[in-house]
């Protein structure tokens, strides 16, 4: 399938699967006339890219996680990379705990506020 038909079935800009493609994270194969043609699983895979990304890793970990992919976009055992996996949800529920903080301070500020009206 083309770029365009890509983009719109995954809801990707054609400039972010053009990235994806640059940074190895979505291989394309060409046409003769020098189209991108992707294979029907370039779907499933801007799925998992997508979904590694809102899961805050970088597209360095991605490139390596993707290979290690169940087709349901689960992760399988891949050396080495379980634990980069635990230490990246390590960093999220730091940076959780840091977010909990402060909406408790926020709320405080707030009462305060309120209190003082």
């Amino acid at each position: 399938m083309l770029i365009g038909q890509l983009a719109k079935r995954t809801e990707t800009s054609e400039r972010l699967l053009r990235y994806y493609e640059r940074v190895g994270l979505l291989a394309s194969s060409r046409q003769a006339n020098g189209y991108r043609d992707d294979d029907d699983a370039a779907e499933q895979t801007v799925g998992q890219i997508r979904a590694l990304l809102a899961a805050g890793l970088s597209t360095n970990l991605i490139r390596q996680v993707l290979p290690c992919a169940f087709a349901d976009g689960s992760p399988c055992p891949c050396p080495g990379v379980l634990d980069k996996l635990r230490a990246q949800l390590a960093q999220l529920d730091r940076r959780a705990e840091g977010l909990a903080q402060s909406c408790q301070t926020l709320q405080r500020a707030i009462a305060t506020a309120e209190h003082a009206e």
